[in-house]
């Protein structure tokens, strides 16, 4: 696997590059990738640090690990290609989303519009072996993003941090809660959204956050 991660993040990051467990990463990353079909492509593997500099970012979003079906991993998190159905959890975002700010549903299932204005979308495993679940789990990519997270919070003031889901709220220790604001909801599957999802405003709170600090919001559609 070759690590084409954006300049503001290499120098962010570099320290990870150098340890043991990111090179036992990359052998196994670049050995799947050639016995078998894996998402997202090689060149997306790391486009939620390409697509959100470290210096543009004031929103975070974490997911578990990229969408495992043909065609759907972009490399953001919760994000699909382009005229790609979207999976059941993307749909409650884009209910919520809609019920939240008043605005018609999202034309597009693919989120590089937020990722541009500052989103990180961000997965704690960057990839998945197709059809596999988890597949590529616990293999040094939880080490690496949680290293992302804490440098995040060591090296910026006034982030965002969306966590939906038990999993994406286990990281809030790594985010030093007297200097960032961190929101928490049930994950938007059909498990979790029902209790507590839907209603959750984390789309206004955000901006209203954003507002208040005299930083653009975001533009959510």
């Amino acid at each position: 696997m070759q690590v084409n991660i954006a300049d503001s993040w290499k120098n962010i990051l570099q320290n990870e590059f150098e340890k043991a467990y990111f090179k036992k990463l990359t052998d196994f990353v670049a050995s799947e990738y050639k016995k078998n079909a894996c998402f997202p492509n090689e060149e997306a593997i790391f486009a939620a640090f390409d697509l959100c500099s470290f210096e543009a970012l004031k929103v975070v979003i974490i997911g578990q690990d990229p969408y495992h079906g043909e065609g759907q991993a972009n490399g953001l998190c919760f994000s699909v290609k382009e005229g790609i159905k979207y999976p059941p959890s993307l749909q409650n975002i884009f209910k919520e989303l809609t019920m939240d700010l008043k605005v018609p549903m999202p034309k597009t299932g693919n989120l590089e519009n937020w990722a541009k204005q500052g989103v990180l979308l961000l997965n704690a495993t960057l990839t998945v072996r197709a059809h596999a679940p988890g597949s590529h789990q616990n293999q040094g990519w939880e080490t690496f993003t949680d290293a992302a997270i804490a440098k995040i919070s060591e090296q910026k003031e006034h982030v965002v941090f969306l966590l939906w889901g038990k999993f994406a709220a286990s990281k809030s220790k790594q985010i030093d809660l007297s200097k960032h604001t961190v929101f928490t909801a049930p994950h938007p599957s059909p498990l979790g959204a029902w209790r507590g999802w839907f209603g959750s405003q984390h789309f206004s709170k955000t901006n209203a956050v954003l507002n208040a600090q005299d930083t653009k919001e975001i533009s959510w559609v």
